[in-house]
């Protein structure tokens, strides 16, 4: 029986990358429309596969909108094979809804245009999520095809290093942590494997000797699949005639243009019983390790910084609010958010949030979260005043100023939250600026509190006071400008429940003087009833957690090294020594030392070299000298690196918060703070996408990067039977888990000069020179109580929201909470309401890939029924358990 060769037309479209994306952008209008043509010209041109993302055919009628019957009617006809996802993004450095949005966004788009391809399609992502195959079960999608991860090991190899990580064969099966499984295909020869078909007979000879053999190596039936395409490759023409040459050279073979549709129906109806089980997330575990690119997620940290802040814009703060407001409104800012979403998404494909790609495109990308900032903010805004408008505030005197605090995360929250109350305006209308700015700043400020909705003086601080312009903008009306004085409250905030707000008002009133502060010992003691925290003798920190009684030192170790790679990858170079903050003198000062909240700054200065090595790097890049064979070492010129460190400590939290500023003006470099837990594990876990997963401490035999970098969301922990430490982050996507002491490293910064990959593309803005801010913090559990530091991590990213009001009547209760949480073991990703309906829309997942916990979800006035992820009703039924490993979605209806 012939074996049949399946060529596939397609171009792996990175929508920019090495060139800016209106260079990119206008080769694909040139590969449109040679496609077109070719379908009008070319009747044995079977189709052509559009990479999988509906964004592409956005782009191309962006410029030629003319043409769009043209490519519905090619749709229709099955020549162009489109979706499933929005756009290819990157797995690992985008938050779980921002993969789910992807699809979600991806599957309804495609259906506007026909039917989608439904292949997980993930050609190039820098490693794959470990519940993909959970996620694309929950989207209709039972196969994936991927081009990074797993290690083939070929057809005769009988020896398979890592079950778990490595396949005999190209095809198999992909098990999640749940145990949902689908089957998968590897790009073993990458997706380039039958690019540029010869159509001349010598050539055509030693191209498919060569790629047949290739492809026969790996594959598991007689089905073999060739990729007729690469990046931004435009389309061969020729490819049905090369095709016709090889089935009159090869008479063993049968050799078709086709599509995935045709060929994975072929593969998957001939696929041996023998074909393995790869588990997880797949990163390439079972390789050298150098080029798992997981170094991409320190590349450029401010691009992580800004979208994790527009992500939780969007996911935790204004779809709640949103959520919530349509109780009063009736409305849903649907197209808004859409909008919002999708500028969002533009930057997640791989080489754009990874941070991998010429300044230009990184440049573009801060424009497109800045707006996608400013619509989730704005909305944030319009339904925090519904609701403040719509909340009952009677309970205040006459006077006072209310405002009300909302908790838009999963969580219950303990927290110190600042707002900003306006006491008193000077509207313009009634004298001039200036006389209205002086008349402000003349009058005596009252001693002021703060009261919940009883009259009950809650714990509180009034920070500062301050005269400034104002405005307002009337729906209904012009605007208003004034002057106004504004008071910055501190207020004490314990076990608000998840989703919830409650009402607070500023009044005159004597307060009733200071507790006691939070310093001692000349400010190099913090302490509250969960930690004791010392300034030891250089500047690093022991940490006491009075819960447990276990105590650790050489916390806040600041370590910086050189970095002479790219930005993929990290290299170090030969020789390089480590220099530590704790090796030069400190200085510590006291900013906050109150009973709500202690703040020391601890500055540090190093002396570290300016750059690599210039001269030598720079041939080196320029020579495109691979990164591991390169002999840069780093400047003999020292300069000084200043890092001063905010230590802040709240009155009623376990958490221990820092944040780290620093004028970056040296090149070619990593700091990287480490935490040296010295406790007694082999494994450790970091927040995934969808998951806690649980990965080795060790490396493979394999491996041999004398680093393992790793990525995360919002925490890493590790812990032993004793107790643990949770480390949680804001946008510091990379970490590593170092053998000696259990140290986890967060990387906070890296500098790199170029690209990298398959030539030299200068990076300058990689550097990444000027001023830098970075945030982080540390907690602590005992033997069990890990999940509540995971939660605490979580809510590290999602600010309570606030917003003033009037004193007046309104519908809804003065407190409140909306949706109820009741387990242990489940993290909220998302409050919403449906896509295009009013239906609300609830999804989170367990922390455990191992263990069950009873889940109940409440909202009162709807029910609730089980949801996939694409927002359908699911075949799954609702019980009050929580599985595994488990992605858990509901949709609630009005009663």
């Amino acid at each position: 029986m012939k074996k049949k060769v399946y060529i596939i037309s397609h171009s792996h479209w990175d929508r920019e990358w090495y060139m800016p994306y209106e260079q990119h952008h206008m080769r694909l209008v040139a590969l449109m429309d040679d496609l077109l043509e070719t379908f009008k010209t070319d009747p044995d041109f079977h189709s052509f596969h559009l990479d999988g993302q509906t964004i592409a055919l956005d782009d191309y009628l962006e410029v030629r909108p003319q043409k769009e019957g043209e490519i519905r009617q090619a749709i229709a006809d099955g020549k162009l094979k489109i979706g499933p996802f929005y756009i290819l993004q990157d797995d690992f450095l985008i938050s779980a809804e921002s993969n789910t949005r992807n699809m979600l966004i991806g599957l309804e788009e495609s259906k506007k245009w026909g039917d989608p391809v439904l292949l997980g399609y993930f050609p190039d992502t820098f490693g794959n999520m470990g519940q993909a195959p959970q996620m694309m079960q929950e989207g209709g999608i039972e196969i994936a095809a991927f081009g990074r991860g797993v290690k083939p090991t070929g057809f005769n190899n009988a020896v398979i290093n890592d079950e778990k990580y490595a396949s005999q064969f190209s095809e198999m099966w992909w098990q999640g942590p749940d145990g949902s499984k689908i089957f998968s295909v590897l790009f073993a020869n990458w997706y380039s494997n039958g690019n540029e078909i010869p159509a001349e007979k010598e050539a055509a000879i030693r191209f498919w000797d060569t790629k047949l053999a290739d492809a026969e190596a790996y594959a598991s039936t007689g089905h073999l699949l060739m990729m007729n395409g690469c990046d931004h490759q435009p389309l061969q023409k020729d490819v049905t005639t090369a095709i016709k040459l090889a089935n009159e050279l090869y008479p063993d073979y049968e050799f078709v243009h086709s599509s995935f549709d045709e060929y994975l129906t072929a593969v998957m109806a001939d696929a041996p019983d023998t074909l393995s089980t790869v588990e997880g997330e797949l990163t390439s575990q079972e390789t050298d390790g150098w080029y798992t690119l997981a170094n991409t997620s320190s590349s450029r940290i401010y691009l992580k910084q800004k979208n994790t802040e527009v992500q939780r814009q969007l996911e935790s703060i204004t779809e709640p609010l949103a959520t919530m407001a349509y109780e009063v409104t009736g409305k849903y800012p649907h197209d808004e958010l859409r909008y919002a979403w999708k500028l969002l998404l533009q930057n997640h494909p791989h080489d754009s949030i990874c941070g991998c790609s010429v300044d230009e495109v990184h440049q573009e990308m801060m424009t497109r979260f800045a707006k996608s900032l400013e619509v989730g903010r704005f909305l944030a805004s319009e339904a925090l005043e519904s609701l403040t408008n719509a909340i009952d505030t009677s309970h205040f005197p006459e006077g006072s100023k209310p405002f009300v605090l909302v908790n838009t995360s999963g969580n219950a929250t303990s927290d110190v939250v600042e707002t900003e109350i306006e006491w008193k305006r000077g509207p313009f209308s009634e004298g001039a600026p200036n006389a209205q700015y002086y008349q402000l700043k003349a009058e005596t400020v009252p001693e002021l509190v703060v009261i919940d909705e009883k009259g009950v003086e809650v714990e509180a601080e009034i920070i500062s006071s301050e005269v400034r312009f104002g405005y307002d903008l009337p729906k209904d009306g012009f605007r208003i400008p004034f002057m106004a004085r504004y008071i910055k409250v501190r207020v004490m905030v314990s076990e608000m429940a998840e989703m919830s707000w409650k009402g607070y008002a500023l009044v005159e009133k004597a307060s009733q003087g200071p507790a006691a502060s939070l310093i001692k010992d000349l400010g190099r003691t913090l302490e509250n009833d969960f930690l004791k925290v010392t300034i030891q003798a250089d500047g690093r920190l022991t940490i006491t957690d009075k819960l447990t009684n276990i105590t650790h030192d050489n916390f806040l170790t600041f370590e910086n090294v050189g970095d002479i790679a790219n930005e993929y990858i990290f290299k170090q170079p030969k020789n390089d020594t480590a220099i530590y903050a704790h090796d030069f003198p400190f200085e510590l000062s006291v900013l906050t030392n109150s009973p709500l909240q202690a703040e020391i700054a601890l500055t540090q200065t190093l002396m570290i070299p300016v750059s690599a090595d210039e001269s030598v790097l720079n041939e080196e890049m320029l020579s495109v000298t691979e990164f591991r064979h390169r002999n840069a070492g780093r400047s003999k010129e020292l300069a000084p690196l200043e890092l001063t460190t905010i230590i802040r400590l709240d009155q009623n939290s376990s958490q221990l918060k820092f944040t780290t500023r620093f004028n970056n003006q040296m090149k070619n470099h990593r700091l990287r703070v480490l935490f040296p837990t010295k406790l007694e594990t082999d494994v450790h876990y970091a927040e995934s996408i969808y998951e806690v997963v649980q990965r080795p401490n060790s490396v493979s035999s394999s491996w041999e990067n004398p680093t393992n970098p790793q990525h995360q969301h919002s925490f890493v922990n590790v812990r032993d039977d004793k107790g643990g430490v949770t480390v949680a982050n804001y946008g510091l996507n990379e970490y590593e888990l170092v053998k000696e002491d259990t140290t986890l490293a967060l990387t906070i910064f890296r500098a790199t000069g170029e690209l990298g990959d398959w030539g030299f593309f200068a990076t300058p803005e990689a550097q990444c020179l000027g001023q830098q801010e970075v945030s982080f913090a540390v907690d602590f559990h005992g033997p069990n109580n890990y999940n509540e530091t995971f939660k605490r991590a979580q809510n590290f990213q999602i600010p309570v929201s606030s917003a003033q009001t009037t004193v007046h009547a309104g519908p809804l209760a003065t407190t409140n909470q909306f949706l109820s949480v009741d387990s242990d073991g489940y993290l909220l990703t998302t409050m919403k309401r449906k896509e295009h309906q009013s239906e609300i829309i609830v999804r989170g997942y367990n922390l455990s890939n191992s263990q069950s916990y009873p889940l109940t979800l409440a909202i009162k006035g709807y029910s609730p029924e089980r949801a996939t992820l694409i927002e359908t009703l699911s075949e799954k039924k609702l019980t009050n358990t929580l599985a595994s490993a488990e992605i858990h979605s509901t949709i609630w209806k009005k009663d």
